[in-house]
C-alpha cells in the first residue's frame, strides 16, 4: 500500500542512533540539551499544541528513573522519562475504565498548559515525528514499569543500553522490549465491508475485527482463524496492507484486506456484540458521523485509516 506509513505513529524516518545506546558518554551529552518527554502512568504530557516536552534540569523528573532515548535528528535528540511517581494533589484518581481515559493530570512545576493525558484522545493531531516519539516512549516505558523482574529466575533485572534492554544480574539473561503483533482486517464482499462491536465500547461504535497472531500462525492463517473464530464468515486471499505501532499497551497493528467467500454471519457473544455489513454508501456516512446507529472507530487508528483509503480506492 503506497500511502501505508501515512498512518497515526508511523513515516516519520525517525533516527533511532541505537549504535548511542552503549555509549554512556554520547547519551548524557546529548541528554544535558536533549528534550524529555514525561508519561505519567501510562499518559504523556501534552501541552497546548503538540507534546510538552522538559528538560533535564526539570522537577518534573524528581523521583524518575533514568530516561529512555529515542533518538535524534542533528544534534536535536529525544527521551521520554516514567514519572508515575509523582502524586497529584488530592491523590491519584482510579483509572476510568473503557477504551479512552479523559482525565488529565496537571504538575505544580509546569503551567495549567501542560498535562497528562491519554495519548488515544491526542495522537490524530500530532505531527508524524512526535506521534512516533510518543508511541515509542510510551511502550517502552510500560515494558519497564511490567518487566522489572527476570521471567527466568524471578530475580530483580537492570535496565541497561539506554532503555533498551533490561539484564538479570543472577542469571545473565538478557530481555528486550516485546510487540505483539495483531491483524486487523478489511473484510470485503459485494462491494461491502463486515465491522463489528466489542463489548464494552460506546454506544454505537464499530470497526474492523481485529485480533492476536497466536505462536506457529502466519498473519493470513491469523486473519482466517479471527474472522471466523469472532463472525463465522470464510475467508480466501488475504494481502498484507500497512502496519501501525499501537503502543496500548505494546501491539504491532497488521492492517490485511481480504476477501469473504461467505456472508451469514454467527456472532460469538465472547468476542463482539455485533457484527454487520456495510455498503460503501452506508460507510460514507459512517465516516462523516452522519449514520443514525453506527459510529466510526477513532480518528487515528489504522481502522479509520483503513476504512477512509478502502472508500477512496488508494490500497494500491
Amino acid at each position: 500500500m503506497r500511502h501505508g506509513e501515512d498512518v497515526t505513529f508511523g513515516g516519520s524516518a525517525l533516527d533511532r542512533a541505537a549504535a548511542l545506546r552503549d555509549d554512556p558518554a554520547a547519551i548524557a551529552a546529548l541528554l544535558a540539551t536533549g528534550k524529555i518527554l514525561p508519561v505519567w502512568r501510562g499518559k504523556p504530557l501534552f501541552a497546548e499544541e503538540g507534546l510538552g516536552w522538559i528538560g533535564a534540569q526539570s522537577p518534573v523528573l524528581e523521583g524518575a528513573a533514568p530516561p529512555v532515548f529515542l533518538g535524534r535528528d542533528g544534534t536535536e535528540a529525544w527521551f521520554a522519562a516514567d514519572t508515575s511517581a509523582f502524586v497529584p494533589e488530592g491523590g491519584a484518581p482510579a483509572p476510568v475504565p473503557g477504551i479512552l481515559d479523559p482525565g488529565r493530570i496537571t504538575h505544580p512545576a509546569l503551567p495549567d498548559t501542560f498535562g497528562f493525558e491519554d495519548l488515544r484522545g491526542r495522537m490524530a493531531a500530532l505531527s508524524p515525528r512526535e506521534a512516533e516519539l510518543a508511541a515509542t516512549g510510551k511502550a517502552v516505558l510500560q515494558w519497564h514499569a511490567s518487566h522489572g523482574f527476570c521471567a527466568a529466575c524471578g530475580a530483580a533485572s537492570e535496565v541497561i543500553r539506554s532503555g533498551w534492554q533490561r539484564h538479570c544480574p543472577a542469571c545473565g539473561t538478557q530481555h528486550f522490549p516485546r510487540t505483539d503483533p495483531v491483524v486487523i482486517m478489511l473484510v470485503e464482499r459485494d462491494n461491502r465491508l463486515l465491522i463489528g462491536r466489542s463489548p464494552g465500547w460506546p454506544e454505537g461504535m464499530y470497526s474492523l475485527l481485529a485480533g492476536f497472531v497466536e505462536p506457529g500462525e502466519t498473519l493470513e492463517a491469523a486473519v482466517r482463524r479471527e474472522v471466523a473464530e469472532e463472525t463465522g464468515v470464510r475467508l480466501g486471499r488475504v494481502r498484507y496492507l500497512a502496519s501501525q505501532p499501537w503502543p496500548f499497551p505494546a501491539s504491532l497493528m497488521l492492517g490485511a484486506r481480504a476477501e469473504a467467500l461467505s456472508e451469514e454471519i454467527t456472532v460469538d457473544p465472547a468476542e463482539l456484540e455485533d457484527a454487520l455489513w456495510v455498503t460503501r454508501e452506508e460507510l460514507v456516512t459512517v465516516l462523516a458521523g452522519r449514520h443514525p446507529h453506527i459510529r466510526p472507530g477513532r480518528k487515528g487508528a489504522i481502522a479509520h485509516f483503513l476504512m477512509s483509503n478502502w472508500l477512496a480506492d488508494r490500497l494500491d
